[in-house]
């Protein structure tokens, strides 16, 4: 067959709802290769024979109960003449699958934490890395041997081929050689994280790192070489058949071919996160980035994709937005640039950029070799002086409008967005308009958030509030003063929203923004020499609420109640007598009575399906000292922390789950709430965490709360064993976690742990929090996000 002379794209499959994190070369079918995805699961694919050169899905496999991070395929053997499919996943554990059965075969069990790097030997060894800082060998559904050394999470391994040698790299820059389960070597040379390996032969291999490099290591312990051309984190390499080429992908949005030791092309893709790459046996390379697409790019001729499919990814490129704080495009002063005549000039190498202003407008082209020409690959936007215009819609301003294709063969629709406008309410704007079905609103929400991110190109939304409980903030169903705004985006003003009520009006000025008296304003506190966010000693709680929705909707659903749960008149009007005490705490209203308590712990054991009224009467009941002695006590106490984690189970309702996280937060308030919640802390995060991977940023928010009123507690005690299950959590959050608020509330925590405790901060960089939190340091929007990050990266050096 014919080979161009650079890879081009072969085919794009949509075959995942979430991130592509692992790709695998798979013994059968022939052409085959496996994936897994954030979505919780894998999928193989097999080359079809129609014109497109595309990918059939074979298969499908779950059993991960959080997303899956890594995928190796362990070669046939007597037993399975196929071979196995192992994935590991952020539960912890390693599910190993035939190709024929939706579930694991076995499951090995082991690590202490996410499991997210995997090779396999011969002789059906595995080797997995962990964020628990280790190694693991596996053997015959065993596990044979632990590798002890490293001292963070472990992100790569691999077996080389000589009999019993193994590789792992860290986050703690180092790279360590394992024979017999002892630590043989240790390279050192990489400034940050080693988040990637691959073997050349026996007695060489490649590394990548988030320094952005590759080097290139004699087993003996000599790097022979150093690559540069990646401008941010290389997250996986893949070796050619010939053992001395090799493909990369990173944080630039790039994939790059490497040739006799240069990087002979570039391919930049329309996703922030380019994760993974495996080459197939026909020398195609298969490519999952952050935006849920495989990419399959070749050489060969005959297979590259038609003439309207190229192009058609090429338009998706150029309208990328690009964010020069996330790229390699550096500062950009907008009156300094040339225009299109500047694209008359051929660039000098595959893959260079070049900015040109279009009118008010800057936009990226990249030189491509093969077709010697420059491509557009995007808009850039937000640079410190470049000038971001709206876009024109219908008459209308915008900052965005995005092209959505819904129906395959169908009219794409325009999607008009404002960065400082809610991405759901203007999700369900775009259904209703369209006539299109509800179950696309998170799709297209997603989508909005995804492909705005780190933008800042509309109106700032009004200053004001306590930046956790957010007095500017849009809560569904909270009242404001301005009209048509607080309701219910979807069902109306009148409809009860749980955990929502009236915010706190701020009146203007510069004050402590954890407590909401007035205005909040970055540039008076970059003027500050002190740290105002953490270490945070205080609790921070839910205390939004609207009493008169909460009682009726309880009268409402307990009409329809079973009978053996249905309350009486006189039950009812207890609630509302208890609601009115509690409503505000420290009021001189009468205590709540023993009776009525008794009666709020009766009702919350209503069904999972009409329960979450009630629980928001506790929420708010919990932070009164008599409710919380009372419901918190040493025999009580155990038996709310069960029920309350009972509902939180990742598998129960979403608004019990969010009302449940909130009130064990609001249990932080009382002496004994606080006593019972550290107590139990080892069972509450565990499961607390376990709702990190569902998609609901109310849950995140109360999820990160939980964390951060726990480090409140830890600050001023030596328990590192509590503060490395917070950082744990914490870290397995901000893995997930997309809402700004919610990953604020993780770094303050992050920050009020590591604050003044050693140790709590050398165990912080063994899990690699400073890479992990590094990105939040050029979020622009709200600011505090990344001033915050920057205070937490300090205190980590």
């Amino acid at each position: 067959m014919a080979s161009s002379s650079s890879y081009k794209l072969r085919c794009s499959i949509p075959g995942h709802e979430m991130d592509v994190r692992g790709l695998a070369s798979a013994v059968f079918p022939e052409g085959a290769f496996v994936s897994v995805s954030r979505d919780r699961t894998g999928r193989v694919w097999v080359p079809n024979s129609s014109p497109d050169n595309g990918f059939t899905e074979m298969h499908s496999i779950s059993g991960h109960t959080n997303f899956v991070s890594c995928v190796c395929v362990i070669a046939p053997s007597e037993t399975y003449p196929r071979g196995l499919i192992a994935s590991g996943g952020n539960d912890n554990n390693i599910c190993v699958f035939t190709l024929d059965q939706a579930q694991p075969v076995f499951t090995l069990t082991g690590h202490k934490n996410t499991v997210c790097t995997l090779s396999s030997g011969k002789f059906g060894t595995l080797l997995s890395g962990s964020w628990d800082t280790t190694a693991k060998v596996w053997l015959n559904e065993k596990c044979m041997m632990t590798l002890q050394g490293h001292t963070a999470a472990v992100w790569a391994v691999v077996i080389l081929p000589e009999q019993g040698l193994m590789l792992s790299g860290s986050a703690d820059k180092t790279i360590k050689l394992w024979k017999a389960g002892r630590c043989e070597k240790t390279y050192t040379g990489h400034e940050d994280c080693v988040r990637g390996l691959a073997v050349i032969s026996d007695t060489e291999f490649f590394s990548c790192s988030n320094d952005a490099s590759i080097r290139r290591w004699l087993v003996t312990g000599e790097c022979v070489q150093v690559y540069y051309s990646h401008t941010n984190y290389i997250y996986s390499i893949s070796v050619f058949p010939n053992c001395q080429d090799f493909v990369t992908t990173g944080e630039d949005r790039t994939v790059r071919i490497w040739r006799q030791g240069e990087c002979s092309q570039t391919i930049r893709l329309p996703a922030q996160s380019v994760w993974c790459c495996c080459i197939l046996p026909n020398g195609d390379i298969a490519i999952g980035a952050s935006d849920g697409i495989i990419r399959v790019f070749t050489e060969v001729v005959d297979r590259i994709a038609s003439a309207e499919d190229l192009q058609a990814f090429e338009d998706e490129l150029s309208k990328t937005i690009i964010d020069p704080k996330t790229g390699d495009l550096g500062d950009i002063k907008i009156e300094d640039l040339s225009g299109r005549e500047h694209l008359e000039e051929p660039g000098n190498r595959d893959g260079q950029t070049r900015l040109i202003k279009e009118g008010d407008k800057v936009e990226a082209y990249q030189w491509s070799v093969s077709d010697a020409r420059w491509m557009k690959i995007g808009d850039v936007v937000g640079g410190s002086n470049a000038t971001s215009k709206s876009v024109m819609y219908e008459g209308k301003e915008y900052d965005f409008v995005f092209t959505i294709d819904v129906n395959e063969g169908g009219p794409s629709m325009k999607l008009p967005y404002n960065v400082a406008e809610d991405p759901w309410l203007t999700a369900h704007n775009f259904l209703q308009k369209n006539d299109l079905s509800s179950s696309f609103l998170d799709q297209v929400a997603n989508f909005i958030i995804e492909n705005t991110k780190g933008q800042v190109v509309g109106p700032n939304p009004p200053a004001g509030g306590d930046p956790f409980t957010g007095g500017a903030r849009y809560i569904p169903g909270a009242s404001d003063e301005r009209s048509a705004f607080g309701a219910d985006p979807f069902t109306g003003s009148g409809r009860y929203i749980p955990g929502s009520g009236p915010s706190p009006i701020a009146s203007s000025g510069v004050a402590d923004p954890f407590t909401g008296g007035s205005a909040y304003s970055s540039a008076a506190l970059r003027q500050a020499s002190t740290n105002i966010y953490f270490p945070k000693t205080d609790g921070v709680t839910f205390e939004q609420a609207n009493s008169a929705q909460i009682i009726a909707k309880i009268k409402e659903l307990n009409g329809s109640a079973p009978q053996e749960y249905k309350l009486s008149q006189e039950a009812l009007e207890s609630l509302v007598r208890l609601l009115g005490s509690i409503s505000e705490p420290n009021s001189s209203e009468a205590p709540p009575t023993i009776q009525e308590i008794n009666l709020l712990w009766k009702a919350s054991h209503w069904p999972e399906d009409i329960v979450f009224p009630v629980l928001d009467i506790m929420r708010l009941a919990v932070r009164h000292p008599t409710v919380n002695e009372t419901l918190c006590g040493e025999a009580e106490g155990v038996q709310l922390c069960n029920h309350l984690l009972s509902l939180m189970s990742p598998e129960g309702r979403p608004a019990n789950q969010m009302l449940a996280l909130r009130t064990l937060c609001n249990c932080f308030m009382g002496r004994q709430g606080r006593a019972l919640l550290l107590a139990q802390r080892e069972a509450v995060l565990s499961r607390a965490a376990d709702l990190a991977g569902i998609c609901n940023k109310n849950i995140h928010i109360a999820l990160a709360t939980l964390v951060l009123n726990y480090a409140s507690c830890l600050h001023s005690q030596p328990d590192l064993e509590a503060k490395a299950q917070c950082l744990s959590v914490a870290s397995r959050a901000l893995e997930t976690v997309q809402d700004k608020e919610a990953v604020f509330r993780l770094l303050v925590a992050l920050g009020t742990i590591v604050s003044s405790d050693q140790s709590a901060r050398e165990l912080a960089r063994s899990l690699g929090v400073n890479s992990q939190i590094s990105k939040y340091s050029s979020v622009s929007d709200p600011s505090k996000v990344a001033e915050c990050c920057k205070l937490v990266l300090k205190e980590m050096q």
